[in-house]
C-alpha cells in the first residue's frame, strides 16, 4: 500500500511538472516567434537598403561618364541622357531581386526639370501585392561642390550627379505583434531610399 502510495505522489510531481514546462512554453513561443520573424524582417529591410544603394551607385556612376548636352533648364521632362541611367538602376533593382521581371518598365512618369537640373522617374505597379508602391528615381546632373559649401572648404570647383533611389518595404511583423498585442496594426511601410554621387568625367 505504502508502495502504491509513493507511486501515485510520483505521478502527480511528474504531471504537474509537464504542466508547468507546457505553461512555460505556452508564454515563450509567442515572445520566440517574435524574436525570429523579427530577425528576418530587419534583415530584409537591410537587405534591400543595400540593394537600393547599389543601384543608385550603379546609376550615378552611368550618368557621371555620358555627355550632358541635352541638359538644361529648357530640356523636356525625360532627356536622352537621363533614359539609360533610368535603365541601368531598373535593371539592377530587378537583377538583384527588388523588383520582379517583366511586372513594370522603366522610365514611368517623369517630370523635371526642377531644383536646377533634377529630373524625376516614377514607376509604378513593380509588386503584384502593393500594386501603387513607387519606384522612384531622381536624377540630378546640376550637383555643385564649390568652395563655402557644406563639402568643401576651398577650390577646386567638382561638378557631379546624385542619383536618388526610393521604394518602399512592407514589414511582416504586422501579423506576428498581434499574437502579443491582438488588435495591432502596423501595415505602413518604410521608404527606403539612398543617394549616389560621383564628379562628372567628362
Amino acid at each position: 500500500m505504502a508502495r502504491f502510495r509513493v507511486s501515485r505522489t510520483h505521478d502527480r510531481v511528474f504531471l504537474a511538472e509537464r504542466g508547468a514546462a507546457l505553461v512555460e512554453f505556452a508564454i515563450v513561443l509567442p515572445l520566440l516567434v517574435v524574436f525570429v520573424v523579427g530577425i528576418y524582417d530587419f534583415s530584409g529591410a537591410f537587405n534591400q537598403r543595400q540593394k537600393i544603394a547599389q543601384a543608385a551607385q550603379e546609376g550615378a556612376i552611368l550618368a557621371a561618364a555620358l555627355p550632358a548636352n541635352d541638359i538644361s533648364s529648357l530640356s523636356g521632362t525625360n532627356p536622352d541622357s537621363l533614359g539609360p541611367v533610368v535603365v541601368a538602376v531598373f535593371n539592377s533593382l530587378t537583377g538583384s531581386g527588388i523588383i520582379p521581371v517583366g511586372v513594370c518598365n522603366p522610365p514611368g512618369a517623369t517630370s523635371g526639370p526642377a531644383a536646377g537640373l533634377t529630373w524625376t522617374y516614377q514607376i509604378s505597379g513593380c509588386s503584384a501585392a502593393h500594386p501603387s508602391d513607387p519606384l522612384i528615381i531622381t536624377i540630378n546632373r546640376g550637383w555643385v561642390c564649390s568652395a563655402g559649401t557644406a563639402c568643401a572648404v576651398a577650390p577646386p570647383v567638382a561638378v557631379g550627379t546624385v542619383v536618388t533611389v526610393s521604394y518602399p518595404y512592407h514589414w511582416h511583423f504586422n501579423s506576428v505583434i498581434q499574437l502579443l498585442i491582438p488588435g495591432a496594426n502596423y501595415t505602413l511601410p518604410t521608404t527606403t531610399s539612398e543617394s549616389a554621387i560621383v564628379h562628372t568625367q567628362i
